[in-house]
């Protein structure tokens, strides 16, 4: 990067400067809380979708555009008298540092533990801090404060860690393999019988196993989802360019001639 260096007093500054109300932005003055939350989702999926890629200019830039979310939102709480970005990021400090005993010893920035902790043990201390933290907000059940807002197959998985913690799960993947295959024949008896709010109950059953099976095989069920969907993305341009250079009609072809395409197309990216 050439030019002028800018600091995050800088872009604090920015941000006041969008939100002045005689010689601001239109657009940014007309946001609130809610009105960026979109755009929040939004730029945290692209910064997702940069790392899956590797794409590490664009990683460059994606984090940049979330920590303008975060200012922003700052930036409101400092309008309305609630907290400044200087109190979000002391806060933040000290829940990392509370969280952390095993890296900050006595509680100090600079304090430092005796000995090494394992993964194992981090996690264990880790949730037990946060459940104390929990506690202390009067969020006592063990699913208490959970994110409505997560995605779907984010949020089963998190609920479904947290029910484990009180040994409320299955023995191994083989057993979710089993509890699968029976939602599965439930699902298929209210096809069966075209039982419309039945047939939503037992996909939705379905669902919740496959992610609990993730879970088991150590896998996250989001991104195994959308890895799936990126493989499917691929063999299906493959398959419209294949058809494209015949000057062929996609939505011509029989499913017997699907099926031969998809087959060639998954051959054809498994050997590059």
């Amino acid at each position: 990067m050439t030019g002028t260096r800018y600091s995050v007093r800088d872009l604090l500054r920015v941000m006041e400067r969008l939100r002045d109300p005689e010689n601001g932005c239109p657009w940014d003055l007309e946001q609130d809380f809610a009105s960026i939350v979109p755009s929040t989702l939004e730029e945290c999926y692209e910064l997702a979708q940069a790392i899956e890629h590797e794409d590490y200019e664009h990683v460059f830039e994606e984090l940049g555009d979330v920590l303008f979310q975060v200012v922003f939102y700052a930036q409101l709480g400092k309008e309305r008298n609630l907290f400044s970005f200087e109190a979000v990021v002391s806060s933040l400090v000290q829940k990392l540092i509370r969280r952390h005993p095993h890296v900050f010893a006595e509680g100090e920035l600079e304090g430092v533990a005796d000995g090494r902790s394992t993964i194992d043990d981090v996690g264990k201390t880790w949730e037990s801090i946060k459940q104390r933290e929990r506690d202390a907000r009067d969020q006592t059940g063990v699913l208490a404060d959970v994110p409505l807002a997560l995605p779907a197959l984010s949020r089963a998985q998190k609920v479904q860690k947290r029910a484990a913690q009180v040994n409320f799960d299955w023995a191994d993947a083989a057993s979710v393999v089993d509890k699968l295959q029976e939602e599965l024949d439930e699902l298929r008896q209210a096809i069966a019988a075209q039982q419309s709010d039945e047939m939503r109950d037992e996909l939705g059953d379905v669902l919740f196993t496959c992610v609990n099976l993730a879970r088991h095989l150590g896998h996250d069920a989001e991104k195994s989802l959308r890895d799936a969907t990126g493989k499917f993305e691929r063999r299906f341009r493959k398959m419209e360019s294949v058809v494209a250079e015949g000057e062929g009609d996609l939505s011509a072809l029989s499913q017997a001639q699907y099926d031969l395409l998809w087959r060639e197309a998954k051959a054809l990216l498994e050997r590059k």
